[in-house]
């Protein structure tokens, strides 16, 4: 069944997506496609202004989206259909909208013949949708702002005593409060930090705990860690954080418009041994990369031709054991701005920026 979109709901979001359905009708010009089939959470949350794709976390989009010259159509399971229109899609009136019954495929592949895949076009796709709008830019401010806080509150009212499936679950609770989605959460205390990412386990956090979140909202993904500690400080374990810092710095200096991520990626490994690390401690964690629509968008790997873009976000993630920074960061017009910011959390300034810096609960804080 075929019906339009109604027209916008008071819940919609304002959109840009004449402006992304026109990076994707130049990408059709490019390729002599007929229509392209847009099928992953990351493609169609961004092209429909951050609707909800999903029902579980885990699993596959209930809508996907024909790009076509002539217009656009949105094929959606009908037992999901009424709620998506009613609460997601609202301000996408020039949308046709196909109702597919649930015990059959959203959009069998070939069903549009002559068209491109997203997968056809990958790379195409991760540069259209680089460079933010300004619609989806204030969607991301709050987001990476409010994941923020959600950190420094679970921080402030941690106790060494708590376990870390309790600060987990106070993390995951603020985030849905909030209209977050919890996509990752992982807290490791102190007999679990080597571990790169570590679920959160029955374990007490003791005197150094690792907090890291990546929360969904309108589609976009804000990810960031923070650290507290509960006592004195190690000197080795502050030397280790204060030249992961200086590790990541050579990742944002690197993040320049018109500089691949591959080259992004060689001048921030090559900062491990600079600053006293292993020099192959990169290859031991992924080193974050692009983020926005999907967690890392895409993860940088070695060669990877991607090119920053102005107005892109990212979030490198440079890691040692016991030393660990991540923030959601754009590239703006007079350099790196860091999104993922709480006044109250304490900071120090490298390479000009303001870094977080571990928080001190003391030892007399609640146990």
């Amino acid at each position: 069944m075929t019906v339009r979109a109604p027209a916008p709901a008071a819940s919609g979001v304002g959109g840009d997506r004449a402006a992304k359905r026109a990076r994707l009708l130049e990408v059709l010009d490019r390729r002599g496609g007929s229509a392209l089939v847009l099928r992953s959470h990351t493609a169609v949350a961004w092209y429909l202004d951050g609707a909800r794709t999903h029902v579980s976390l885990a699993g596959d989009p209930v809508a996907a989206v024909v790009v076509r010259p002539g217009g656009d159509s949105v094929h959606v399971f009908a037992n999901e259909a009424d709620r998506m229109l009613a609460e997601e899609l609202g301000d996408a009136a020039d949308l046709e909208v196909v109702r597919v019954p649930w015990h059959e495929p959203l959009l069998p592949p070939g069903a549009e013949g002559g068209a491109l895949d997203e997968a056809e076009v990958a790379a195409e796709l991760r540069a259209a949708r680089a460079s933010l709008l300004p619609g989806e830019l204030a969607r991301y401010r709050r987001l990476c702002r409010e994941v923020a806080e959600t950190l420094t509150d679970a921080a402030l009212a941690a106790s060494p005593d708590d376990t870390e499936r309790a600060v987990a679950a106070g993390l995951a609770f603020d985030l849905v409060a909030r209209g977050i989605d919890p996509v990752v959460v992982l807290v490791a205390g102190r007999g679990r930090l080597a571990h790169r990412h570590p679920l959160p386990t029955g374990d007490p956090l003791g005197d150094r705990a690792m907090l890291v979140v990546c929360g969904r909202r309108n589609g976009l993904i804000a990810n960031a860690t923070r650290w507290v500690r509960f006592g004195l400080t190690d000197p080795a374990e502050a030397r280790s954080m204060s030249c992961i810092l200086d590790v990541e710095a050579a990742f944002l200096d690197a993040t320049v418009p018109g500089a691949t991520l591959g080259e992004v990626l060689a001048a921030g490994t090559a900062a491990y041994a600079a600053h006293g690390f292993d020099p192959e401690e990169w290859r031991r964690h992924h080193q974050g990369g692009a983020a926005g629509y999907a967690g890392r968008d895409p993860r940088a790997v070695p060669g990877i031709a991607d090119v920053v873009q102005p107005g892109q976000a990212f979030a490198w993630n440079p890691t040692a054991p016991g030393a660990k920074v991540e923030d959601t960061v754009l590239v703006g017009p007079t350099g790196i701005e860091v999104l993922t910011v709480d006044p109250r959390w304490p900071s120090g300034r490298v390479a000009g920026r303001a870094r977080p810096d571990e928080l001190e609960r003391g030892r007399d804080a609640p146990r």
